[in-house]
């Protein structure tokens, strides 16, 4: 009788530790971090307040990408996937900002952008700077291990 209640006892604990080490083996949801659209209020109050500073000084508390693009521009469609994927990739070590040029056409002036899409790497201290026209993965990923995040380069 003991010998039945031990056996039942064990399958209970198996199952148990079954269920639970599916549970914990089950992937975590990850927070899925997307392009941040800015309009030029919001631009002013999280990236640099153009109109009222002469020199550069990025007011973000971390390193951020900037897509200036139209939703009319090829390119620009081709390398928006691309972003989102850097965005959700990256986390919470960078942000990534979308501007569109069309409805934000004083910042694009301010900017002096000309042609689209133009990325602007804008790292913690420094000067930021631009690329023109859509780039690879691999490319842009490089670009923000070296420049945003001074990663590196083969690590």
């Amino acid at each position: 009788m003991q010998s039945i209640k031990m056996r039942k006892l064990t399958v209970i604990v198996a199952v148990f530790t079954l269920v639970l080490s599916a549970w914990a083996a089950e992937p975590q949801v990850k927070k899925t971090v997307k392009p941040i659209a800015l309009n030029t209020t919001s631009f002013t109050e999280k990236v640099f307040d153009y109109n009222n500073e002469k020199e550069w000084k990025y007011k973000g508390d971390k390193p951020a990408i900037i897509d200036f693009w139209a939703a009319w521009c090829g390119p620009c469609r081709q390398i928006a996937p691309v972003l989102e994927e850097l965005a959700a990739e990256y986390g919470e070590e960078i942000y990534v900002y979308k501007v569109n040029v069309d409805e934000e056409t004083e910042l694009a002036r301010a900017f002096g952008i000309q042609s689209i899409p133009t990325i602007l790497y804008v790292p913690m201290t420094g000067t930021p700077q631009g690329v023109l026209g859509a780039a690879p993965k691999s490319q842009l990923k490089k670009a923000v291990d070296t420049l945003l995040l001074n990663k590196e380069e083969g690590k």
